[in-house]
């Protein structure tokens, strides 16, 4: 469960919200003039966050590898293309109809 504080809120009960996050594994969003500003979670969504993070990193640099040698001209003349072949189908199956 994701429950909202205030920051005095949260500096008024910090252990209450500590047991909170810790033994119900509730996440609790801090709002500073009414605006989010941190987040607690407990320690195992934390870990789980933070090896997503690694894995989400590699795999954008697999992707920008494999693409690494593509140069933006080239980009945009493959995207042109499949744009006017698209076109094309979508004109000729309007004019069949």
């Amino acid at each position: 469960m994701i429950t909202e504080t205030s920051a005095v809120n949260f500096r008024q009960n910090l252990g209450e919200i500590l047991n909170q996050v810790q033994y119900w594994h509730d996440s609790v969003v801090i709002n500073k003039d009414g605006k989010p500003v941190a987040a607690l979670v407990d320690a195992r969504l934390f870990e789980r966050i933070r090896r997503m993070q690694g894995r989400f990193g590699a795999l954008c640099k697999r992707i920008e590898a494999g693409f690494a040698n593509v140069s933006g001209a080239e980009d945009l003349a493959e995207i042109d293309a499949a744009v006017a072949v698209e076109r094309k189908q979508t004109r000729s199956a309007t004019k069949k109809r």
